[in-house]
């Protein structure tokens, strides 16, 4: 009997609607797993090292349908949710927005100039920083990885471990793992 209800109350979790994150003044999604910062990617990979978290810088853009995507399908999902709040500190970045962004180099430029900067094109665009970060670089030259698009839960949750993993100091590129990932799924 305990094992039907316990199977009855997953079931009812997963039957539950799921709702998306709302939209700030800026017309850019809000979840509550992103950080209000003052935009010095220095401080802000100070902090993300101090909670025990890797930094992620998130551009998007007002109106994008992939953007809402991501927020409305992939981002809520329970196993990227927990990801994301617990082991990111995740920076959102306005691709044609004006608040000052310091880049790590010192370089301070409204968004959109500093999204010019970093050659970016497309939006959603993850930029996964690596835990140090020479103090002369632009935050493009010192990722991890750069995803830009919106992808499915999967590839974005292989990613996300992918990097937590430092799967980018390794053998295995992302590609050769999310593969490898699919084929112990089973799907």
């Amino acid at each position: 009997m305990k094992q039907l209800l316990g199977t009855l109350a997953v079931m009812l979790t997963m039957a539950a609607p799921v709702h998306a994150t709302g939209l700030g003044d800026d017309g850019l999604h809000k979840a509550p797993w992103m950080h209000d910062t003052f935009r010095d990617l220095r401080e802000d990979l100070a902090e993300a090292e101090a909670e025990g978290k890797r930094l992620m810088l998130l551009i998007e853009q007002r109106g994008c349908i992939y953007c809402s995507k991501m927020h409305e399908e992939v981002f809520i999902q329970p196993e990227i949710e927990t990801l994301l709040n617990d082991s990111y500190f995740v920076i959102q970045i306005n691709m044609f927005g004006d608040v000052e962004v310091t880049d790590f180099d010192g370089t301070a430029l409204a968004e959109k100039e500093m999204v010019r900067r970093w050659g970016l094109l497309f939006t959603p665009t993850m930029i996964f920083m690596q835990e140090q970060v020479p103090k002369d670089a632009m935050a493009t030259q010192a990722a991890a990885a750069v995803m830009p698009g919106a992808f499915g839960k999967q590839t974005t949750f292989d990613l996300l471990n992918w990097v937590l993993g430092k799967g980018y100091d390794g053998e295995e590129p992302f590609q050769k793992y999310h593969a490898r990932k699919i084929e112990e799924r089973g799907n």
